[in-house]
This record gives C-alpha cells, sequence and structure tokens, in this order.
C-alpha cells in the first residue's frame, strides 16, 4: 500500500492534466462540464437523461441547465425515446460531432506539444506508466 502522501500528490497531478486538459474546451467556447457532456454523448451515442447524469455524476438539475446550452449552440438534439414516449434522449448533431473532434484533437495536440518538451526518458516514464493508469481508471470506475 502506498502512503497517504504520495497518493495525495498523484491526486493532485491527476486534478492538475485534468484541468489544463478541460482548458481546451473552452478555447472552443464549451465549460468543462459541457465539453465532458458532449463527448459522452458523441462517444456513446444516443443516450437517456438519466443514464447521462449517472454516467456524468451530474444532478438532474445541473444537467438539464448543461443539455439545454448544448441544445441552444445546436450541438445535440433532444429527440423522444423511442422504447419511452414520455422519456428523452439526446444525440449529437453533425456540428456538436464536429465540435468534439476539435476538442479531442487540441488535447491530443496538447498532450504531444507538451510530451515533446519533457526529457526523452521522461515522456518513455509517462507512455509506459499508461497501461497502469488505464488500470487505475477502470478501478476507481468500478468503486463507483
Amino acid at each position: 500500500m502506498t502512503d497517504t502522501e504520495t497518493l495525495s500528490k498523484l491526486r493532485g497531478v491527476i486534478s492538475r492534466l485534468a484541468r489544463e486538459l478541460n482548458a481546451t474546451a473552452t478555447a472552443e467556447g464549451l465549460t468543462p462540464t459541457q465539453a465532458s457532456v458532449l463527448g459522452l454523448i458523441a462517444f456513446r451515442g444516443p443516450l437517456g437523461l438519466t443514464e447521462l447524469a449517472q454516467l456524468e455524476g451530474l444532478n438532474p438539475t445541473m444537467l438539464s441547465r448543461v443539455v439545454g446550452r448544448l441544445t441552444e449552440l445546436g450541438l445535440i438534439q433532444r429527440d423522444p425515446n423511442p422504447d419511452d414516449l414520455r422519456a428523452i434522449r439526446v444525440e449529437a448533431t453533425d456540428a456538436g460531432r464536429h465540435l468534439h473532434e476539435r476538442v479531442k484533437l487540441l488535447r491530443t495536440e496538447a498532450i504531444g506539444s507538451c510530451l515533446d518538451q519533457l526529457p526523452a526518458d521522461t515522456a518513455k516514464t509517462i507512455i509506459d506508466a499508461l497501461p497502469a493508469l488505464d488500470e487505475l481508471a477502470q478501478a476507481m470506475r468500478a468503486s463507483h
């Protein structure tokens, strides 16, 4: 087991990385939450609002605001759920998918640029740690 100080440092690094990646979405006019919701909708396809709220960890009021704004921007559309006409599903529009792809590209380019600025052995260590970090992400998701 790792000591508390090391775990705290790891959490801090992950948080700082997330903030920096989220900042790329603001360059496209979206808040980090809006970019995250759009990305999830674009990636997973049509989603019900309850499922979307659970996946994003947002309360219904906040999700309603985010979905409303993304709809206003023409990035997602709301459709009746064919399985339950009382429920709504949201789906990315072409504009939403294109914006999501731009945000992903910006984030990828930002990481690549920063890795290129690091010493080669540091960049290799980070790349080599990807499988372990992916396992950590999966374990965190499973613990919810």
